[in-house]
């Protein structure tokens, strides 16, 4: 059986952490962002845990089992 590969777009989006949680940045934080309020630019700001239900998808595209 061939090795699985790792999905380029996914491995440059997540983080793996040292517990072994999966994180993302937050979507829309990167242009056109005059019009957003500071108070939405912040709450964008940092990272976020993937969707419990996401999860195993994930971790497969980053080539775990």
């Amino acid at each position: 059986m061939p090795k699985m590969k790792t999905h380029s777009g996914t491995k440059k989006r997540i983080k793996k952490t040292g517990s072994g949680k999966l994180r993302h940045q937050k979507a829309n934080k990167r242009h056109l962002l005059e019009h957003k309020s500071s108070r939405r630019k912040r709450r964008l700001d940092g990272t976020k845990d993937i969707a419990p239900g996401d999860v195993r998808k994930t971790k497969r595209l980053l080539g775990e089992r």
